[in-house]
């Protein structure tokens, strides 16, 4: 096993180094990312590996890319992205969203478009969270069938879909432009099949 390949956050440091950053803000924030994979090494994945960590999140978006599926945070009261911390069993940061995505929304259809990140979002935390003080979440795109049954798993109190031109009031002040990036990574995957 190479250095790169040995934990999930080397790989997505690997990764970050050649991503396509939307803009100027989060060609920043990758900086910051891979300086922290470097200081932090395998801890940077593993939540008891200090109270700031990195966090897998997937944008999952209807076929048509019209709408997308937010989850009502328990600890944090609002609307985000299906997304948690990655676990010792995830090979990678995208299959730890994918996983997410699946537990949290119960759907069985959804799949990543691409393992290339939509975007990056470090945010301080709520004493709420326990130890937990910062996320260093990588949000990657998702689809899924709006028709399929979705589940509310214990994590949420609700998980329900969204026009991404209208999203509800108790969602994050930055919870538009993440979605704007997540739809636009998606159109970039579609159109390059």
């Amino acid at each position: 096993m190479s250095a790169v390949d040995a934990f999930p956050a080397a790989a997505l440091s690997q990764s970050l180094r050649t991503w396509d950053a939307p803009d100027d803000d989060q060609s920043a924030l990758r900086a910051a990312y891979r300086a922290f994979v470097a200081r932090q090494g395998e801890a940077a994945a593993r939540r008891d590996g200090g109270p700031e960590h990195l966090t897998a999140s997937a944008f999952v978006l209807s076929e048509d890319l019209t709408h997308v599926l937010l989850c009502y945070h328990r600890k944090g009261r609002f609307w985000v992205q299906l997304g948690g911390h990655v676990e010792p069993g995830d090979p990678t940061v995208p299959d730890a969203a994918l996983r997410e995505a699946h537990e949290e929304s119960g759907l069985t259809g959804v799949h990543l478009l691409t393992t290339e990140p939509a975007d990056l979002n470090r945010h301080e935390l709520a004493s709420a969270f326990g130890a937990c003080r910062a996320h260093w979440d990588v949000g990657y795109v998702a689809v899924a069938s709006t028709a399929d049954r979705v589940v509310v798993s214990d994590e949420s109190e609700d998980v329900r879909w969204f026009p991404v031109d209208a999203l509800p009031d108790e969602a994050p002040d930055d919870q538009s432009s993440r979605v704007a990036y997540a739809v636009a990574r998606a159109r970039a995957a579609l159109g390059a099949r």
